[in-house]
């Protein structure tokens, strides 16, 4: 068993898995720091933190009953001539919610600092906490199913899982930080959650829209701002100068 993990194949599979798992991970990790940033800031890298824990927690508990997850693929019922597994379903009701939360999101911005802040009153840590482990739940089965889609080596899914995990713990805090100093990308942020509940939806009707389509134009979206914002800051500091 250990020595299966030192094979030339193992390691370029869990390197592969691993960069694979991070790509899958970022929507997850832009929910969690989005609803973690609705908190007041002495809890917010609590509820990174714990998030990010139970997501691993989901996904290698997933792994070790993988044969009951894999069962789970299986038709469950037919509404208008399309078969739904839970997994459909399970998909469906992310999706719902993610587009639920996004457009909840997107108006409290609209509304105001004002109106913000009476949501980070209003919003308890247990809530937030609820949140984000029932994102964790969809973005994890689906996670898992991709993982062994790739192969059936436990061990290396359950380390190349380990390894994102604890690079998205590491990039939570910068990109909380990121998203509150530039709200324009919280915005874009938000919209990728959109089109990503949008396409749970989709999948979950078994409808194909290959993913990367998503993330091609999120990455446009980032380039573009990115511009964008260099530009606006080149442009105040000329003011200043010239002031």
């Amino acid at each position: 068993m250990i020595e299966a993990l030192f094979t030339t194949e193992a390691m370029i599979t869990l390197v592969t898995l691993t960069l694979l798992e991070i790509v899958l991970g970022i929507d997850n990790l832009i929910f969690i720091t989005l609803t973690a940033n609705g908190l007041p800031p002495h809890q917010r890298q609590k509820a990174r933190l714990i998030g990010l824990g139970l997501a691993l927690i989901i996904r290698v508990a997933m792994l070790f009953s993988i044969a009951w997850i894999m069962g789970l693929t299986q038709p469950l019922l037919t509404i208008m001539e399309n078969e739904l597994s839970f997994r459909d379903l399970l998909l469906i009701a992310g999706g719902v919610f993610l587009i639920y939360k996004t457009t909840q999101e997107m108006h409290y911005d609209l509304a105001g600092k004002q109106a913000v802040q009476q949501v980070y009153v209003q919003r308890a840590f247990g809530a937030a906490v609820f949140q984000i482990i029932m994102v964790d739940l969809v973005f994890s089965f689906d996670s898992i199913i991709t993982a062994v889609g790739l192969t059936e080596n436990i061990p290396v899914i359950v380390i190349a899982v380990v390894i994102s995990m604890v690079v998205m713990i590491m990039l939570s805090e910068t990109i909380s930080h990121f998203l509150e100093r530039y709200p324009t990308f919280k915005m874009l942020a938000l919209s990728f959650i959109l089109m990503i509940g949008t396409f749970l939806i989709a999948q979950g009707l078994d409808f194909d829209v290959p993913k990367g389509y998503i993330y091609f134009a999120f990455g446009f979206s980032i380039f573009v701002e990115a511009l964008n914002t260099v530009a606006m800051e080149r442009r105040a500091k000329r003011n200043q100068k010239q002031d």
